[in-house]
């Protein structure tokens, strides 16, 4: 069966092939076939995370750092979402356009790579197996519950308040 841990490292190969991909794209047609799909499957995957992963690392499935990686990690989202609406401001290939793409880029990649390395490790050392299917299950069906992000609102969150929201007392 599919954790969750193992579902979201699937998406972050994903998101590093997607921008390698745009690297070799040719005209304004191929780069927004590759980029407009991206820069989706980038926001739907910070509210999944959002949504299913952070709330149960800020209980005791997380560990010790779990207030600062989450706290951490909805200030890259959020990064990563300025980004993405940075690039939807210019012409698609323009000097804007990429300034807005790489800005994406390199905040998603400095957050997978905390992800993986403290993040991701942390929840697998504290979190029951049982719960890590359970919360892959959840994941699988938040992306078939919004198709091409329907109903989903991307939109930057409060880190300080994002915690306090989903700490448990």
């Amino acid at each position: 069966m599919d954790e969750i841990t193992a579902l979201i490292m699937e998406d972050h190969h994903t998101f590093r092939v997607g921008f390698a991909r745009l690297d070799d794209a040719q005209g304004e047609e191929q780069l927004r076939a590759l980029w407009e799909p991206l820069a989706l499957h980038l926001d739907i995957h910070a509210e999944a995370e959002e949504e299913i992963l952070y709330p149960h690392l800020l209980t005791d499935s997380g560990g010790e750092e779990a207030e600062e990686e989450t706290d951490d990690a909805i200030r890259d989202h959020n990064k990563i979402r300025d980004g993405i609406v940075e690039a939807s401001k210019h012409p698609v290939g323009s000097d804007g356009w990429w300034a807005g793409v790489w800005q994406a880029r390199t905040e998603n990649s400095e957050h997978l790579a905390e992800e993986e390395d403290e993040v991701l490790p942390d929840f697998r050392k504290h979190a029951s197996m049982e719960l890590r299917i359970e919360l892959g299950a959840r994941w699988l069906r938040f992306f078939a519950e919004h198709p091409q992000g329907k109903g989903l609102d991307f939109h930057n969150k409060d880190p300080k308040r994002y915690i306090a929201e989903h700490e448990q007392d």
